[in-house]
């Protein structure tokens, strides 16, 4: 395999792995427990 090859299948590769990552995280299960932490950080202290 020429380096030019090994590179871009490197590439392809990083694209990939990001690609899953942002579709994992942004998937419509996770929404509820992406957006739990914010409306926790805007809860008042003396409610809990």
């Amino acid at each position: 395999m020429s380096p030019e090859t090994a590179y871009f299948v490197f590439g392809l590769t990083l694209c990939a792995a990001l690609a899953g990552i942002a579709l994992f995280y942004y998937s419509r299960k996770r929404k509820h427990t992406v957006e739990q932490a914010k409306y926790r950080m805007l809860e008042d202290d003396d409610e809990r």
